[in-house]
């Protein structure tokens, strides 16, 4: 076995094929772990002796060894415990599906998915769904499939990519924006992201087609959104009837709100300039 043919390192794609060596097995653990875990994946073989034997004798897939990762603590203290939850799904979609979310829906369905069922079912939500299956199947290591025109991808992606993968060597958890989302207002306005160069926070971004026009670090965006939200109880106990609620948001104070939103359970339903 040898990777598929790629432009790029990041689209590099690793699958187990029938009469596999041992070298073949080791580089799909290696590719696995590169792509989960990121930086932190150096550290993980040690954590996952039983999985890869399980892997090694045929008793699980690619898919299922995934899945492994995914539900494991070491996953849940790199990614889960740190950071805030939509920075999180960021994650899972950049480590499990190789892209970016699209838009406001996906990460509002996997808010609630987490609130009404818990860890294992996000974790899952991503690994059995359709769109898995069709870019992985069960052999197949998930890859960053973001930077090259593919069926089913929406040109947001590609931009959005960018701000998730900032390079092979790159750390998820010690980039510029700590455990902040990194897509989370652009993906509430609707708005496309800038390509960044991987530099500092004062570096100007490059515009791409179709883009509104981004102010660079230094200058203040003195924008105002008029926010509605639905508000009410989530969780295991009755059932809280949800109100309609509306704000005034200043653009600057716009990711801490929105976190504040989610984290008592409510839903944005409607954003619009001022």
């Amino acid at each position: 076995m040898s990777p598929l043919a790629a432009d790029s390192l990041a689209e590099q794609v690793v699958e187990l094929r029938a009469n596999w060596s041992e070298d073949d097995l080791q580089l799909v653990f290696r590719s696995a772990y590169q792509q989960v875990f990121g930086r932190q994946g150096v550290y993980a073989s040690a954590e996952f002796r039983n999985a890869e034997s399980l892997l090694r004798n045929g008793s699980i897939t690619v898919r299922q060894f995934i899945r492994v990762l995914a539900l494991s603590e070491f996953y849940q203290d790199c990614f889960f415990h740190n950071n805030y939850q939509v920075r999180f799904i960021e994650l899972n979609y950049k480590h499990l599906l190789g892209r970016p979310p699209y838009d406001q829906s996906e990460i509002a369905y996997h808010v609630d998915l987490y609130a009404q069922q818990g860890y294992e079912a996000e974790m899952n939500s991503y690994i059995d769904s359709q769109e898995y299956s069709n870019a992985f199947g069960d052999w197949r290591v998930p890859y960053p499939r973001g930077f090259r025109s593919q069926p089913g991808q929406k040109a947001v992606g590609y931009p959005r990519m960018f701000e998730l993968f900032r390079g092979s060597g790159n750390s998820d958890n010690a980039q510029i924006g700590g455990s902040k989302s990194r897509l989370q207002t652009r993906v509430a306005l609707n708005m496309t992201n800038s390509v960044r160069m991987p530099s500092s926070p004062g570096s100007k971004t490059v515009s791409t087609p179709g883009q509104t026009a981004f102010r660079s670090a230094d200058k203040p965006d003195n924008r105002v959104y008029r926010v509605e939200v639905t508000v009410g109880g989530v969780g295991m106990g009755p059932q809280v009837r949800r109100s309609k609620q509306s704000y005034t948001i200043p653009y600057d104070r716009f990711s801490n709100f929105y976190q504040e939103i989610h984290r008592r359970g409510g839903k944005i339903t409607s954003i619009v300039p001022v």
